[in-house]
């Protein structure tokens, strides 16, 4: 094979890496800002806070910045702020596929994470404008998020040879937990010393500025590549050559018939349902169960998505050896790599509601839980590659969608199945997400695959006729 360093394949893999980094820290920023967005009083009423653990009394009292606005949102307006966004990201996901498809997704990758920074920075003056503009922002935000995975997908799908593909796109997704390691601690840090305004403009002015490199230096083939070298050229063209398509049509309704990919459809909302719940209410349960607030230690939130990004690095090169080197199939890595990633998750999942108020035991759990997720990025996350690598955008796309409904609906379960807020209410929420994770696991492991599908290939409507 063509040597890695500086390759093409992989600037395209650092790039995407960095991309996807901004992407989520322009996702989550606003979870932390918001609190010192919101005054004290009206964010939570004094409401029955289950004393059953003691008050972690370690607060440094520090000078913060208090010269930011504040407005006088209550919860339910504060979910529906949060909320907002996925209700834009539901919608692009499939056309973003078929646009992949169509236009190639370097230019929808691109403006997609520059149209999010834009909208970042605007953040600030929607809020004071009120709060049916900001919700309007973080709609369009979430429509400029909602096409950069499918229209990633459909680059890897021209770029990545087959046995280096759990390589190539584990580093690139990889940035998407990295952007939450980073920019939890670092927008808590933000609101601190400076203005949470600053949280929006920083960021946003870091997507801008990437977006210059990407349209630079990136192209959507190997063939129109202005610096690939030939040999490397040669090396992953030859390697695609069975497995994409020529036609122009997409071919719907086999696609929508094949049993593999309802498999990859329910083992990511399974996973979805898990990693949206705890990405939106650990801060919640740490601080009105282990009385212990994440605000102040951003690094305690953000240690979870730190484990998973240096589990899905490493699994990705585990991924690639075991089917290079030891000769596995693609369908039993995939099907092994998801039941660890899912399997793992659910069962530390239920044992932190267990442990009572053994804070550390209770972070280490839910960061491990979060780390063997990583495992699922080399499972069932790139099978969309394995079964139909023309059309893979335009599955991904598919899953998607049906993987943000758990960022939609699961919060609102979980905030609705804890109002008394007391451990019981938690272990129900954590059991329901385990069982949800198990069910994904258990399908993807009976019906997933890792051949090209006949649909996807050429010849198909040949043999049909």
């Amino acid at each position: 094979s063509v040597p890695a360093c500086c390759s093409a394949r992989y600037n395209l893999a650092l790039l995407a890496c960095f991309g996807f980094f901004l992407l989520y820290a322009l996702r989550v920023n606003l979870s932390v800002a918001l609190v010192d967005m919101v005054e004290p009083n009206t964010s939570l009423a004094k409401n029955a806070t289950s004393s059953v653990c003691p008050e972690h009394s370690s607060t440094i009292n520090v000078p913060r910045n208090t010269t930011g606005e504040k407005y006088s949102w209550d919860a339910d307006t504060q979910g529906w702020i949060l909320g907002s966004f996925f209700y834009g990201y539901i919608i692009t996901q499939i056309p973003g596929g078929y646009l992949a498809s169509k236009i190639g997704g370097k230019l929808l990758l691109g403006f997609g994470i520059f149209g999010t920074s834009v909208f970042t920075l605007l953040t600030p003056l929607a809020a004071n404008l009120g709060v049916g503009y900001l919700i309007a922002v973080r709609v369009l935000e979430g429509l400029g998020e909602g096409v950069t995975f499918p229209a990633m997908h459909s680059m890897w799908s021209s770029w990545a040879p087959p046995l280096e593909r759990s390589k190539l796109l584990s580093i690139s997704y990889a940035g998407a937990q990295l952007g939450t390691v980073v920019s939890l601690p670092l927008s808590g840090l933000i609101c601190y010393y400076m203005n949470w305004v600053y949280v929006f403009y920083i960021f946003g002015a870091l997507g801008v500025l990437w977006w210059f490199f990407w349209i630079g230096l990136v192209s959507d083939t190997p063939e129109t590549h202005r610096s690939i070298s030939h040999a490397e050229r040669e090396y992953i063209l030859s390697s695609l050559k069975d497995q994409l398509s020529m036609q122009k049509s997409v071919p719907w309704r086999p696609m929508l018939k094949s049993l593999p990919l309802w498999a990859i459809v329910v083992a990511h909302f399974s996973y979805n349902w898990t990693f949206y719940t705890l990405l939106t209410l650990l801060p919640t349960y740490m601080k009105e169960i282990l009385r212990f607030d994440a605000q102040e230690n951003g690094f305690l939130s953000a240690l979870p998505y730190f484990g998973c990004w240096l589990c899905i690095i490493l699994s990705g090169q585990i991924a690639d050896y075991l089917r290079e080197k030891q000769n596995f199939s693609t369908v039993c890595v995939r099907k092994c790599f998801t039941l660890i990633g899912m399997i793992g998750p659910a069962v530390f999942l239920v044992a932190a509601g267990f442990i009572g108020c053994n804070y550390a035991l209770a972070v280490a759990f839910v960061t491990i839980s979060t780390t063997l997720g990583g495992f699922c990025t080399s499972g069932y996350s790139i099978n969309h590659l394995d079964i139909a690598p023309s059309y893979a955008g335009i599955l991904l796309g598919i899953t998607n969608s049906f993987a943000t409904i758990p960022g939609m609906v699961g919060p609102v379960i979980a905030k609705n199945l804890t109002h008394n807020n007391t451990v019981g209410e938690w272990q129900t929420v954590f059991y329901i997400a385990a069982s949800i994770n198990l069910f994904g696991a258990i399908f993807f492991a009976l019906f997933a695959s890792g051949e090209v599908q006949d649909w996807a290939v050429s010849g198909y409507h040949l043999h049909r006729n």
